[in-house]
């Protein structure tokens, strides 16, 4: 069985901060472009009931999924019905125990809240830079989707085994409130709150507000508080009620 650490699960989770908040100040230096978000006025002919956000995300994951990108368990799809990995690669040991990683696909969920955050971070209006806008939605939103799914996957199992008689009581019982209680860390979630809030902050501290568009780091923190950490949660629950003990 892989050991797991919970404290380097932690470091990676820190890290994939730092990358979420470099998307999403990138994708704030565009307009809103809301038609970008609206199905028929992509441009591509006979597309009448998808938008340019929602092509440019399906080419993207057919791209990734012939790389190989979904074999792993943090790298959630968007889409179904992706192409099969053309790319041979021996994969390490999850070191989890689920039959399906998609069970644990929160994807819909993170879309919502990402199309809820782009108007609030970014200036209101169109700037014609329909194209360069989606590309950087495309790289905010999996980068905030692959923190949610790391954290859903390993931590749940990472705790599990740091006390097995306890998750598996309430697992046998469906006892998903308990479970919330058992998974649930205050003084952690606060921890990462005060530290997205120092680093949203550091990350434009030099920044001309004449030339750049500075994100209010308010608006990320209540990004992590209000979605990333209870989706986050949410998936570690999804985990442990559909995780198999090894025989």
């Amino acid at each position: 069985m892989r050991k797991l650490d919970l404290a380097a699960i932690a470091r990676m989770l820190e890290g994939l901060e730092e990358t979420i908040i470099y998307k999403l100040i990138d994708r704030a230096q565009f307009r809103h472009n809301p038609r970008i978000y609206q199905p028929g006025k992509s441009g591509f002919a006979g597309a009448k009931k998808q938008s340019l956000f929602e092509i440019r995300l399906r080419y993207q994951e057919r791209m990734d999924a012939e790389f190989g990108r979904f074999s792993v368990p943090e790298e959630r799809p968007f889409n179904r019905h992706l192409p099969r990995p053309r790319r041979a690669a021996a994969l390490p040991p999850t070191g989890l125990f689920i039959a399906d990683y998609d069970i644990v696909n929160l994807t819909t969920q993170i879309t919502a809240c990402y199309l809820q955050l782009i108007p609030r971070i970014c200036r209101k209006g169109a700037d014609g830079h329909f194209g360069s806008s989606t590309e950087h939605d495309v790289y905010a939103i999996q980068a905030i989707a692959r923190r949610i799914h790391y954290g859903a996957f390993y931590v749940a199992e990472s705790k599990y085994r740091g006390a097995p008689k306890t998750y598996q009581r309430l697992i046998d019982h469906g006892d998903e409130r308990g479970l919330l209680d058992v998974l649930t860390r205050l003084e952690v979630e606060d921890r990462i709150i005060a530290r997205v809030r120092a680093k949203v902050a550091a990350a434009q501290a030099r920044v001309d507000a004449k030339l750049r568009n500075v994100v209010d780091p308010r608006l990320v923190i209540a990004l992590y508080r209000d979605h990333i950490i209870p989706l986050t949660k949410e998936g570690e629950i999804r985990y442990l009620l559909n995780r198999k003990n090894p025989q």
